[in-house]
């Protein structure tokens, strides 16, 4: 062979080779980033080919498909009571993606997830078309729905979150007002627009976000049960019923200023149990800075403050600050200065209470399961915490149920069950010039001594006469309803 045909030849050779190295790159290297690249639009086709698998509340889907008579997508998902499941749910839309559930078990609900390979290939085989996975959740319909109408009821904005304080599972989670997903499902301008109408920019009342996980607001008196917790940790005080150093008025440490109660209390060196019954800003004011900033956060962060939590939904990190001083520690030990609460958060400080000090770390996803209904994965109960002895636990109990029977959250009552709860009036606004929040945590114990639920309410509503707002007044009885309900579906 001459020279000139030699070098063709080699350079030939090397364009073979080149093409057969991109080849190979492109099947091996990048064939994922392809496959999931949202540009690539036989994705999204794919997705919306068949109906996605449905996310079950009691043995029912509370989702569906429906067949798309135009356009490239085929399938576009259907709520049923939709701003209800919401915040358990999250959206899969054709044009905007999926958030909270449907985003993070997509894999399962398309079934692309790699552990339906097995399911995949038996259908393939038999010619039976490929088929989404399904999403137990933990949810109780009944307490869902008493949530979200005792909220709808009220009027304004709130949020309630409800667990099972012996395993964690997360029971209702309802924000209002709420979205249905359906509205925006598919991908027209129609779904554009009613999107568009819902987004915080066009809509004040912000109805997409999740006030439940992704709302922080100052718990206020709630947030007591969290300084008791401490006072009692710590050795401060023994006994409910031991006499407190509180002094009235309380001088907050360092100020002239008088930390002030709200009305004419017996808050002057009062038990823990009457300080906790009249909700006395003084004593447990006074404990905080007695205690500290370090042991006040230590003991917050064993409730849950201070870090995100994932249900799988993340949750935002609840608030007690580091570094304060021993005025401002007064101030957080009563819910107020910097400290801040989602609804979870103060669900999961009722449910350590009732479960003796033993706090689950909250999950609402039960199990994933197949097209043909077997188990994928199935979520084991966890234990997170003990952010209190048993002993201490069940010193704290008497004092919340006392709360219920003869102090501010009598409007909690159920007949021949102990509810033990915790009112609070949260300030908020440039000096408390805003309408305040109205809070309520609670749980409920049976005869036999188990507790099935432990739940927190918050309601914010600007337009209420300020004088009317109260934890007792506006929060109490919606957590009163959530539990009931979960009470009556064990009969």
């Amino acid at each position: 062979m001459n020279k000139p045909l030699r070098r063709i030849a080699i350079f030939c050779g090397l364009l073979v080779l080149a093409l057969l190295v991109r080849d190979n790159y492109l099947q091996y290297v990048k064939a994922d980033s392809l496959r999931t690249d949202p540009l690539n639009r036989r994705v999204s086709i794919e997705r919306y080919a068949a109906p996605r698998g449905d996310i079950i509340v009691d043995g029912n889907p509370v989702t569906g498909s429906v067949e798309v008579k135009h356009g490239d997508f085929k399938y576009k998902r259907t709520y049923k009571n939709g701003p209800m499941w919401a915040p358990v749910t999250g959206f899969s839309s054709q044009a905007f993606g999926g958030t909270q559930l449907e985003n993070l078990d997509d894999g399962i609900l398309t079934g692309n997830d790699d552990r339906l390979f097995f399911r995949n290939t038996l259908d393939m085989i038999t010619g039976k078309p490929k088929q989404g996975g399904n999403v137990v959740t933990t949810l109780n319909g009944a307490a869902q729905k008493a949530a979200y109408n005792g909220l709808k009821a009220v009027g304004g904005k709130g949020a309630v979150a409800a667990l099972d304080p012996a395993t964690g599972k997360i029971l209702a989670l309802a924000s209002y007002p709420s979205y249905d997903p359906s509205s925006f499902a598919g991908n027209t301008d129609d779904d554009a627009k009613a999107r568009n109408k819902l987004l915080k920019e066009n809509n004040p009342a912000d109805p997409m976000l999740n006030r439940a996980l992704r709302e922080t607001y100052p718990p206020g008196s709630t947030f007591k049960v969290v300084t008791a917790a401490a006072a009692l940790e710590n050795g401060l005080y023994t006994s409910p019923d031991q006499r407190t150093n509180s002094p009235l008025p309380y001088i907050m440490p360092g100020t002239t200023t008088p930390l002030p109660n709200e009305g004419n209390l017996p808050c002057k060196d009062a038990p823990m149990r009457v300080a906790l019954q009249y909700s006395c800003n003084t004593v447990f004011g006074k404990i905080g800075a007695d205690l500290g900033n370090a042991k006040m956060l230590a003991e917050a962060k064993k409730f849950g403050f201070d870090a995100q939590q994932f249900t799988p939904v993340r949750s935002n990190a609840s608030v007690f600050s580091d570094n304060m001083n021993a005025s401002q520690t007064a101030l957080s030990s009563i819910g107020q200065y910097n400290t801040a609460a989602t609804p979870l958060q103060m669900a999961m400080v009722a449910s350590a209470v009732a479960n003796d000090g033993k706090l689950m770390k909250p999950y609402m996803v039960d199990e994933l399961e197949a097209s043909n209904l077997d188990p994928v994965e199935k979520t084991k109960p966890e234990e997170m915490s003990r952010p209190l002895s048993p002993q201490n636990a069940q010193l704290l109990q008497s004092m919340m149920e006392t709360v219920v029977e003869k102090g501010t959250g009598t409007n909690a009552r159920i007949p021949n069950v102990k509810v033990g709860g915790k009112t609070g009036t949260a300030q908020h606004g440039v000096a408390n010039s805003a309408n305040p929040y109205a809070w309520f945590i609670s749980y409920a114990k049976l005869p036999d001594g188990s507790s099935p639920v432990a739940v927190a309410v918050v309601v914010e509503d600007e337009h209420a006469n300020r004088d009317d707002i109260s934890g007792g007044g506006l929060a109490a009885p919606i957590a009163k309803s959530v539990m009931e309900a979960v009470i009556n579906s064990k009969k």
